[in-house]
């Protein structure tokens, strides 16, 4: 069976941790930052770690499982 290609479009977005968390950035972050608080705007610049079932789905798509 041929190796798995990982997923560029996944692997631009997602980061993995050494302890094979997956880390995305939050959504809502690219523009019309002038209409949100400055408390939002920077809750937003941290990543979301994502749930578990996600996670796996990620996972594969990046050829690590």
């Amino acid at each position: 069976m041929p190796k798995m290609k990982t997923h560029k479009g996944v692997a631009k977005r997602v980061r993995v941790t050494r302890k094979g968390k997956v880390l995305v950035s939050r959504p809502g972050r690219r523009h019309l930052l002038s209409g949100k608080s400055g408390k939002n705007r920077r809750r937003l610049r941290r990543k979301k770690l994502l749930a578990p079932a996600d996670a796996k789905r990620m996972k594969r798509l990046l050829g690590l499982i």
